[in-house]
């Protein structure tokens, strides 16, 4: 009888212990969820549209707070949901969308570009000396890849409010704005369509650190309404 007892009583700690284990992975796994959704996400680079600044196969961590107390900035480098802009919306799957959403499937609708300009902002291509110009200034861009001019497609634009304007830094390849002109929207991002900021390279170890935001100056938004008038 003891020993029927011993063993009874095993198999319901074993049990406990197997349930108590379930419990703490399930609960870990919410965590995650809540985590990667509202306040730090990780993104896998797939194309070189951002080389040097970001290679692929980089694992990158993504700040989801970063623009909840502040706007956007020229010269940061964010996560987009690119349907809208650079995808069609497509047809809608709520489960897919929600499983995307928190990581637990693959996601083709984000890109990583770097900001060139934020609403008001005028951007053209190019000046004189070759550079791109915002609001009438030339920005030197020493992001950009080796021997990569900063466009070879002419544009002018005015960043209406609300919008983005975005280009990778390897511009020979990458696909972004400038690929939009034309279509409606006219290569602006819709900041709510933004997921974050990139603020590090996890992976690989090798080029694991910081990414940095690259401040761009910019002048008065009269100059800019005098240009797009004059």
């Amino acid at each position: 009888m003891a020993e029927q007892f011993s063993a009874s009583s095993g198999r319901r700690s074993l049990f406990r212990g197997w349930r108590l284990g379930v419990l703490i992975l399930a609960l870990a796994a919410v965590i995650a969820i809540i985590v990667r959704a509202t306040i730090i996400d990780f993104v896998y680079v797939s194309s070189g549209s951002m080389e040097p600044t970001l290679g692929v196969d980089d694992r990158i961590s993504v700040n989801r707070l970063a623009y909840q107390s502040e706007p956007i900035q020229r010269g940061d480098v964010v996560v987009f949901d690119g349907r809208g802009s650079m995808l069609s919306y497509g047809d809608s799957n709520l489960v897919l969308d929600f499983l995307q959403s928190v990581r637990l499937a693959g996601d083709d609708t984000l890109f990583v570009k770097r900001v060139i300009g934020v609403g008001g902002d005028r951007v053209s291509c190019c000046g004189t000396d070759g550079k791109l110009t915002l609001n009438g200034e030339p920005l030197t861009e020493d992001y950009l890849y080796p021997d990569d001019a900063p466009s070879e497609q002419k544009f002018d634009v005015i960043v209406p409010e609300g919008r983005i304007w975005v280009m990778g830094d390897h511009r020979s390849i990458s696909e972004d704005s400038r690929a939009l002109l034309g279509r409606p929207g006219g290569g602006m991002i819709d900041v709510d369509r933004v997921i974050g900021r990139v603020d590090r390279i996890i992976l690989p170890w090798e080029r694991a650190g910081h990414v940095a935001s690259l401040p761009m100056s910019a002048t008065s938004r009269e100059l800019v309404d005098d240009q797009a008038h004059g």
